[in-house]
């Protein structure tokens, strides 16, 4: 491990740890990336403790990426700063990037409930010449005691389904990784690009199977739907993977699997469900848009930062 301190102001400092992975609540952090150089920790520290925390990973190419291979990297800010503190740590970061001959900063920082200065570091980050390449819209459904009250008010409603359609909904531990073939195989047949790494996904869940949820839709004993969710920071449950199989006529079937997601939401006490973005490259996916519009509350964008060097 490599740590290099340097002084930002008169209270702060920055940290530079190149490592083999600090363990970190946003469970991405944790994992290489294919084609990785080497990864970068900064943190903003006041008295030792930190503040503030943004990874890197850094390509053969000499890009920065936070993060590749997932869903967003970015920002963490654990305590209140001033906007002239986060600036300066900002600078810190592309001037150390700056000395190491990075090429490109892309930073993917994350949608507004995973970080509550989402806007603030936007707007710095837009200041500091970062231009916007991506623009994502992820919906979610925020509160854990609204999750509950959900759950109370549709139990009825989904129990007749369930009952209609003749399906069971079943959470399992993940004991095999025979529904990652599934998903894609059922996906590829409605002609949707599948894209997920399943050895990073099998490495992931292997190392981290608290963190996964593997939702099954049963019909006649065999698997006609999975859903797949995961814990991506300690409060949150990120609705990931799904997929029905379409030679199976499953009324309601995708709206079953997100009462069961909800429901293990509610067992996990996370403050907010993530339903993911919902795109289809050059334009917006608005039936998927509308779909997910019944189980969310609120929508934040996510958005890729990026700055030649």
């Amino acid at each position: 491990m490599t740590t290099i301190l340097k002084q930002i102001g008169e209270n702060f400092e920055l940290q530079v740890v190149s490592s083999d992975f600090e363990e970190k609540d946003f469970l991405l952090s944790n994992f290489s990336c294919e084609g990785e150089e080497a990864r970068l920790d900064f943190y903003l520290l006041k008295k030792g403790k930190k503040k503030a925390e943004i990874s890197f990973s850094v390509s053969k190419e000499s890009v920065a990426t936070s993060l590749p291979m997932a869903p967003f990297g970015g920002f963490f800010i654990s305590d209140k700063l001033h906007s002239d503190v986060l600036s300066d740590f900002l600078n810190a970061i592309v001037a150390h990037l700056g000395d190491l001959k990075i090429k490109e900063v892309v930073i993917i920082q994350a949608p507004k409930p995973y970080e509550e200065y989402q806007d603030l570091m936007g707007y710095l980050l837009f200041k500091s010449h970062f231009e916007p390449k991506e623009v994502l819209s992820h919906q979610f459904f925020l509160g854990r005691k609204k999750i509950k009250k959900f759950l109370q008010q549709e139990q009825g409603k989904f129990q007749q389904r369930l009952k209609d359609a003749g399906v069971s909904i079943e959470k399992s531990t993940i004991g095999n990784f025979y529904f990652l073939q599934h998903i894609k195989s059922w996906n590829q047949q409605r002609g949707y690009t599948v894209n997920h790494d399943e050895n990073r996904i099998i490495q992931q869940v292997s190392e981290y199977p608290d963190r996964y949820f593997l939702i099954n839709l049963i019909k006649d004993e065999m698997p006609v739907g999975h859903c797949l969710g995961v814990k991506l920071t300690s409060d949150s449950l990120y609705y990931f993977l799904s997929a029905i199989n379409p030679k199976m006529t499953i009324k309601y079937g995708g709206e079953l699997m997100l009462y069961q997601l909800f429901k293990v939401a509610a067992e996990q006490k996370v403050d907010f469900i993530d339903l993911g973005s919902s795109d289809l490259g050059s334009e917006p996916n608005h039936s998927l848009l509308f779909f997910k519009s019944r189980f969310s509350n609120d929508i934040s964008n996510k958005i890729t930062w990026a700055k030649s060097l």
